[in-house]
């Protein structure tokens, strides 16, 4: 959620950060802060609402000077938006900027408050500041005072800290919140991901759980809990500033979609070899395959959904029984796995925590684990047993689409797999879906071509919308619910979607004259079941855009638009029906005026709970 940097080197550290910070919009939040050494000491500037009222804030006051400093974007969660409230906090020595929650601060409070101290803010953060504070107050070394300090705290952090003593040296340590440390020339940089820092540097290393680092402008130490040194592999970003740039395009959203078709071959075509799906590299291979019993797909928001179509894809084609859940449901109910069971955790960013969480909580019960991940390094990539990295490259915008596209290419690999390692379907069907998987990308960039001037027309009827429904059925009702979420999260259209089967059973009865029913019937095999869910909310007044196939005989008094999709190999049609469903939300969202890539309440990469 929050986003920290910090840099040492021999820039304007003010710009530097509040430039970092514009590359960490995406992670969302309501208030910013920096704070620089300047003339040996450490002056903070910060403010409730957006970057750009910082940046106002410092040309009337005065934009600290210095070489070095740190920055946030805050996502409030102990206590409201305010200047107060925002990052960074202090001590008498000490300023920090946090990302993750704090569980215990109550308690460390109120030890500090018997210490004597005293507190401005409702932030956990500022009692991490006042406790490190103390600590080196008794100390008076950085390192030992923070190794202190991390012991006393339950929770989940990044911290990045400056003490006034120690002019130009910026300090890190993380537990579970993600943290990299930067290394450029004669610069050093610390930052929550990679795309913060692409403008300076591709090279980076990954701070593991309770490593602390001492960043410093010629050199970086790392030491581990014991205050021992650590070495580190360097590693490099694979895509370059321009990847992280909005390219011409008026918003991240509209251009990621129309990235999908690159993103789709960059997944898929490494993992092709001698013309079938090849995931030796992933440690998965026939033989792991064959031992699988049951399948659980753990995951949240679009992820989630991309497994709800993994799920109709492998029992379908592998018959083998998968349950998809919601990963913050999935680690409280005390799950019935074990061993021979395999948990697919699907997470775009990797630092996910009900994810996370999820996965550990599964191999403490013996399953297996295989993460779909697009970060690299990310905490899951790196504790999960088997991993399928994504290529989607950096997605900005909050509502997921090129990831999401990503994570069900990856669906379809392995479930083309599996059903071949299981002999559920021979090498002729197996090198035919191979094959039509591999002619997705030109079909998704036909269908981006060919629809988005029909989505610009539906989502004028939207605009005044209260509420809308989403049907399908099977793999549509899959969709639905991807559509759905696509809508709601960025047009703030109140929006639900529901199998189109269950209608009769309640959902009926809140069809009102007029309101918008987005019906998607696309498998043949229940098309007419789907077309006479359509007809019933069509008779009780409801406007009904429906999306089906070239082809499909419509009839006229059902739908009151019709946007068709290329007949293609069914059970692939999630890859292109997805694309018309992000392209009426996004352009719903453009006509009503919202911030479409980062929308209110919402943030990219949730690392809390």
């Amino acid at each position: 959620m929050c986003g920290i940097v910090g840099y040492v080197g021999h820039r304007n550290s003010a710009d530097v950060l509040v430039n970092a910070l514009t590359r960490l919009e995406y992670r969302g939040y309501d208030s910013a802060g920096i704070a620089v050494f300047e003339n040996d000491k450490i002056s903070v500037a910060k403010s409730k609402g957006k970057l750009k009222d910082l940046v106002d804030k410092m040309d009337r006051e005065g934009k600290p000077q210095g070489i070095s400093g740190i920055g946030h974007t805050r996502w409030a969660t102990h206590g409201e938006p305010s200047d107060i409230n925002s990052h960074p906090h202090s001590g008498a020595k000490v300023t920090l900027v946090h990302n993750g929650i704090i569980e215990n601060y109550k308690e460390l409070k109120e030890f500090l408050e018997k210490q004597g101290r005293s507190f401005l803010s409702d932030t956990d953060t500022e009692v991490v500041a006042q406790l490190l504070d103390y600590y080196y107050s008794h100390i008076k070394e950085p390192v030992k005072a923070i190794i202190e300090t991390t012991q006393e705290l339950k929770g989940s952090f990044a911290l990045g800290i400056v003490f006034e003593d120690f002019p130009n040296k910026v300090f890190a340590v993380r537990r579970e919140s993600p943290l990299i440390i930067g290394i450029g020339k004669d610069e050093n940089f610390i930052a929550s991901d990679v795309p913060a820092i692409i403008q300076y540097t591709k090279d980076y290393y990954l701070l593991e759980h309770d490593e602390i680092a001492v960043l410093e402008q010629k050199r970086v130490r790392i030491f581990d809990i014991h205050y021992q040194p650590v070495k580190k592999e360097l590693k490099t970003a694979d895509w370059d500033v321009d990847a992280v740039g909005k390219g011409g395009y008026p918003h991240y959203m509209i251009k990621e979609i129309n990235e999908q078709p690159t993103a789709i071959k960059n997944t898929v075509l490494p993992r092709i070899k001698d013309g079938v799906p090849c995931l030796d590299e992933c440690n998965i291979n026939p033989e792991v395959l064959k031992n699988i019993k049951n399948i659980y797909i753990v995951a949240c928001g679009s992820a989630m959904h991309s497994g709800m179509v993994g799920k109709y894809v492998i029992e379908e084609i592998a018959r083998t029984a998968v349950t998809v859940d919601i990963a913050s449901e999935f680690r409280y109910r005390n799950p019935i796995v074990g061993k021979g069971d395999l948990i697919i955790i699907v997470s775009q960013s990797g630092e996910t925590a009900d994810s996370l969480a999820a996965m550990r909580l599964a191999k403490q019960k013996g399953a297996k684990t295989l993460a779909i991940v697009n970060a690299m390094g990310s905490t899951i990539a790196r504790e999960a047993d088997m991993l399928i990295y994504t290529h989607a490259g950096p997605e900005i915008s909050v509502a997921s689409t090129k990831a999401y596209m990503v994570q069900l290419s990856v669906m379809y690999l392995f479930a083309f797999e599996l059903a071949f390692a299981k002999g559920q379907i021979d090498e002729e069907k197996y090198r035919y879906l191979t094959s039509k998987l591999l002619e997705t990308p030109e079909m998704v960039e036909k269908v981006i071509e060919h629809t988005t001037e029909i989505s610009q027309k539906i989502s004028t009827k939207l605009l005044t919308a209260d509420s809308l429904l989403y049907i399908g059925r099977g793999l549509d009702y899959a969709l639905s619910m991807e559509g759905s979420l696509k809508l709601k999260e960025i047009s703030y259209i109140h929006s639900e979607s529901y199998a189109a089967g269950e209608l009769k059973h309640g959902t009926i009865s809140l069809i009102t004259k007029g309101m918008p029913v987005i019906a998607v019937a696309t498998q043949s095999s229940i098309y007419e079941k789907t077309v006479s869910n359509i007809k019933e909310v069509k008779a009780r007044g409801a406007k009904v855009i429906m999306i089906c196939r070239e082809g499909n005989d419509v009839p006229k008094d059902i739908a009151d638009y019709v946007l068709k999709i290329p007949n293609f190999e069914e059970i692939l049609l999630p890859m292109l029906v997805c694309v018309p469903l992000q392209l009426i939300a996004y352009y719903t969202a453009v006509q009503r005026g919202n911030d479409v890539d980062q929308p209110r309440n919402l943030a990219k990469s949730v690392t809390v709970e």
